[in-house]
């Protein structure tokens, strides 16, 4: 049993698409093989509240007699280091501090604008392709293939999934269209469509044509690997017990939701349904499964839309608001509604560190983790959601162990172009690009 490959092991479940966190007990593959690296986009939606988020920038409450409070700020940030240790969080940052030595903050860098199309639009859509303004003749977008798909030409070829689009956009009343809901393009007006429902992103990992769809797909497969145990060692037993209970925990998860918006249906509601499902569970749904397709090499290379751009039906935000909010409509309230917008941020930034968190907790071949492999990018294409400006985008990067420098504030010149975060990427991945849309150069800086 010890010759067995894991492929073959794989291939006598059924012909299951499953797959299998790594065994040593089912044969020793050489770790360089073994150890992929995969690349994972997290995306916000409408910018953050720049005083929240990047440092220096902060506002205090300054009372002002019987005029009320206003808000006055402390500064802006630092100019004169272009490196530092990340040192004091923001607000907004702090959800990171458990992992603070492995995420960098990169701060500087800009997208431009073309003129004639929406702003939140082009934010979304072009956020991963940074197309220079006017490049591309045979749309009105400066939307070219995306670096997801770039990179998985690359790291892709042997995954059952080159790449895998998460949404979070639990809608359906298509308040916009998909240059508002999608950031993973295979090229000019030809989008790689995001899942938005928990139930067909797990049938699309996990079922097979052989399977009847209405049976129970973790029954069907897991039950047959799990007769397999007794030939595993102790450390595999552990590895796969874990692996087994997070499916199982996945599929009680998506029939709560599943049956709390069934609920929800019968009741007369002046939003949809979706309007009322817990936001931070929905989001986790989805990143577990993101983890898993990750964890097992369904694929190496995955983007994570948090939420859509400009779409105002509301979303519960259950553990901040006693009913639904509209993200969009509270950033064009900024002044009003600070506080509500500095923790719809904070949120978000929870989630992100969540999944850091489980990507740390997954332990590979070699004893690295999930997350050392894994280069995690969280980033938005607004730098401020009322603003509306490109400029100063926030981005955090996160994990690729050795390969990046890590616990750092990395302060670019003004005007760096984020195309030069997707270069370096790129380039990290094994792309052989001289230059990627407008970008200038390598961030050096972030390289190990």
């Amino acid at each position: 049993m010890n010759a067995t490959t894991r492929r073959t092991f794989l291939r006598g479940l059924g012909g299951s698409a499953l797959s299998l966190p790594w065994l040593e007990s089912f044969g020793a593959a050489p770790v360089a093989k073994a150890i992929p690296m995969r690349m994972a986009h997290y995306y916000v939606p409408i910018g953050v509240v720049r005083r929240g988020f990047f440092p220096g920038e902060a506002d205090q409450i300054i009372p002002k007699g019987n005029q009320g409070n206003v808000m006055t700020s402390l500064g802006k940030q630092d100019p004169n280091f272009k490196v530092r240790p990340l040192d004091k969080l923001t607000p907004t940052l702090q959800p990171l501090e458990a992992h603070k030595d492995k995420v960098t903050l990169i701060t500087g860098m800009d997208r431009t604008f073309q003129q004639g199309t929406d702003v939140h639009a082009q934010c979304a859509s072009c956020y991963l392709s940074s197309a220079e303004p006017y490049t591309i003749k045979q749309s009105a977008w400066p939307l070219d293939r995306t670096l997801d798909h770039l990179v998985a030409d690359q790291i892709g070829k042997e995954t059952p999934f080159p790449t895998l689009e998460f949404s979070c956009n639990s809608h359906k009343d298509n308040k916009e269209s998909i240059y508002f809901d999608n950031i993973s393009w295979y090229g000019t007006g030809h989008v790689a469509p995001s899942i938005r429902d928990p139930r067909k992103m797990y049938q699309r990992l996990f079922s097979t044509q052989e399977i009847d769809r209405y049976r129970n797909i973790t029954d069907l497969v897991l039950e047959d690997a799990n007769s397999m145990k007794r030939k595993l060692g102790y450390a595999d037993r552990q590895k796969f017990a874990e692996y087994y209970d997070s499916i199982r925990i996945i599929e009680t998860q998506m029939d709560r939701l599943e049956q709390m918006k069934g609920e929800l249906l019968k009741v007369s509601l002046e939003e949809p349904a979706e309007t009322y499902l817990p936001r931070g569970e929905y989001i986790r749904l989805m990143g577990d499964l993101m983890v898993i397709a990750l964890q097992t090499g369904l694929t190496n290379v995955a983007t994570f839309m948090v939420g859509p751009e400009r779409w105002d039906t509301p979303f519960l935000f259950e553990s901040l608001f006693d009913k639904p909010q509209s993200h969009h409509q509270m950033s064009h309230n900024q002044t009003k509604m600070i506080d509500d917008l500095l923790k719809v941020d904070r949120f978000y930034m929870e989630q992100y560190a969540y999944l850091l968190e489980k990507m740390d907790a997954v332990v590979e071949a070699d004893g690295s983790t999930l997350l050392d492999n894994t280069i995690f990018t969280y980033g938005s294409g607004l730098g401020d959601g009322s603003t509306h400006q490109y400029n100063d985008l926030p981005i955090v990067v996160g994990g690729g162990g050795k390969r990046v420098n890590n616990g750092l504030h990395i302060n670019l010149a003004e005007g760096t172009p984020l195309a030069d975060l997707w270069l370096t990427q790129a380039r990290l991945f094994g792309v052989n690009c001289e230059r990627f849309a407008d970008s200038n150069g390598e961030l050096n800086s972030l390289i190990s």
